[in-house]
């Protein structure tokens, strides 16, 4: 299907434009729609990180925002969540006009940005995050997700591993805040949570997390009576469908977001 691609302003924090690249399938739909979360430690990267991901999916009939949003040195957490539950809202507001509807909508986040979309998808009305409007998902989809920043951060540290430890210092306030805002300990605490259907995946050679840090997430979903979908891919590092998005590996993933979203809009 074809797609049309274009850069908008979907905010303006304290007056300074915060730019979404949105994907436009063409034709009548109504189609899905993807608020898209690029990774980076929390603190690089940009809404062009996962092109390969997002025209994949306008190509198969999906609206897809992407979305630039606050880091350091401009913001700590929690502004990156609150630029999330904005562009969640922004393209629920808009999805009409994009040819979708605000029920299709959903998320899908990578690395640091699968952290932020889970984060998202558990606490849709916290007012740190959303102090107004609707930021519920109709379902998530964390690739390769930071799901426990408390572990990973000193699992890195007591490694000796510098930039991932730079990189969460810059972000998070404190310890206290990688605790309170980590979407595996939230499960495991028993925090009433909105729950809507997750498919989460990560590379067995993934050495940005810990071996086991997305398979927790995804049984920790499901103890607490979550849908979750997990998928594992032998042999893959971390971000391997933006590294390598023609492998076989990559296209298996691409196929299996695509028909999640699909299932999850209703459309299979």
């Amino acid at each position: 299907m074809n797609f049309h691609a274009e850069d908008i302003v979907y905010q303006s924090p304290n007056g300074t434009p915060l730019l979404a690249r949105l994907y436009r399938p063409q034709g009548t739909g109504p189609f899905p729609a993807v608020l898209e979360v690029h990774g980076g430690a929390w603190t690089g990267g940009d809404r062009f990180n996962n092109v390969s991901i997002a025209e994949a999916l306008a190509a198969d009939g999906v609206v897809v925002l992407s979305i630039d949003f606050r880091m350091p040195p401009v913001g700590q957490y929690p502004m990156a969540c609150q630029d999330v539950s904005t562009g969640i809202r922004f393209l629920k507001a808009h999805a009409e006009e994009y040819g979708s509807r605000a029920d299709l909508v959903g998320g899908l986040g990578t690395s640091s940005g699968g952290h932020l979309i889970l984060l998202a998808a558990l606490r849709p009305n916290d007012p740190r995050y959303t102090p107004e409007g609707d930021a519920s998902l109709a379902f998530a989809i964390g690739c390769w997700p930071v799901a426990d920043p408390l572990k990973r951060y000193r699992v890195k540290k007591a490694a000796g591993i510098a930039r991932f430890v730079a990189s969460h210092d810059a972000f998070w306030p404190s310890e206290a805040e990688m605790e309170d805002a980590n979407p595996t300990l939230i499960l495991g605490r028993g925090e009433r949570v909105a729950m809507p259907p997750v498919l989460a995946m990560q590379g067995t050679e993934d050495d940005n997390l810990t071996p086991d840090m997305t398979s927790g997430f995804a049984a920790a979903y499901a103890a607490a009576g979550g849908k979750v979908t997990f998928e594992s891919f032998p042999g893959q590092p971390h971000a391997f469908i933006p590294r390598n998005p023609a492998s076989p590996d990559s296209a298996r993933a691409l196929e299996l977001i695509k028909g999640f979203v699909r299932r999850n809009a209703g459309q299979i």
